[in-house]
């Protein structure tokens, strides 16, 4: 059971760190954060009230009850391989690494996939987030769970090919849709338009998804097959964007 009296250690002090590190350090205690970056490491240190931050992997503590590895993916392994094991819950927190990645050097520990966008400079209500989790054996896999409802309300026991399939659905819904929302901002520049005139648009795109599927709320040129616009559309854009354009809309029109 994690209480405040629980020792955490967390390896990383990126955008999802920072997020899970405050979600944590309301029902257990952050003992030290790690960072390549001592900066970084200090600032997510103060934030969490933690004494201890370090640059210098040699540095960190042995005797936590959990560590939590959020570096980026394919520093994942690496970390892992160099931190020497004890009795201690070990974790990692993305979407397309392996429970394997930790296996291989810790024998207790698992995944706790949080699925979110998160930036350091906005705190999320980490209450709401959907979390994914995993563990190398029952008994693992309890602790986890335990962890992961102990700051969210939505959490699913994911296996690795279920957490990459979320990860790559994640990857569609929210870091192509915002790149779309970045050329859609760059057409509008070019006649002086402000981008913030697509918020409402956007927000009633997203709360009709409430109550209807993706599918069923398509609209637009190509769910009409309507060729003329969507030729004089083109004809307005060049290069990339053309591209993207005249693919989505294949994409489609072959749907619909």
């Amino acid at each position: 059971m994690i209480t405040k009296a629980t020792k955490i250690v967390m390896i990383g002090a990126g955008n999802v760190a920072t997020s899970l590190a405050r979600a944590l350090a309301r029902v257990g205690t952050i003992e030290q954060v790690y960072s390549r970056q001592l900066q970084h490491a200090a600032s997510l240190a103060q934030a969490v009230g933690c004494p201890l931050a370090t640059c210098e992997m040699a540095e960190v503590v042995g005797d936590a009850q959990i560590y939590v590895i959020s570096v980026a993916d394919h520093a994942i392994e690496q970390v892992a391989a160099v931190l020497p094991p004890n009795d201690a819950l070990w974790l990692h927190t993305s979407g397309s690494v392996p429970l394997s990645a930790l296996r291989r050097y810790h024998n207790r520990c698992g995944v706790l996939y949080p699925m979110q966008s998160f930036s350091r400079e906005l705190v999320v209500d980490f209450a709401q987030v959907p979390t994914f989790v995993e563990g190398s054996s029952p008994e693992a896999l309890h602790e986890v769970e335990e962890l992961a409802r102990s700051i969210s309300r939505n959490v699913t026991v994911a296996d690795s090919e279920a957490r990459r399939r979320l990860h790559i659905a994640a990857v569609f819904a929210c870091n192509f849709a915002n790149h779309l929302w970045t050329l859609s901002s760059d057409v509008l520049a070019e006649a002086g338009i402000d981008f913030k005139v697509m918020l409402p648009l956007i927000r009633s795109t997203v709360a009709k998804l409430d109550s209807l599927t993706p599918a069923e709320s398509q609209t637009g040129p190509a769910a009409r097959c309507d060729r003329e616009v969507m030729r004089c559309h083109e004809q307005m854009l060049s290069g990339t964007t053309r591209q993207i354009y005249h693919l989505l809309s294949q994409s489609i029109m072959e749907r619909f």
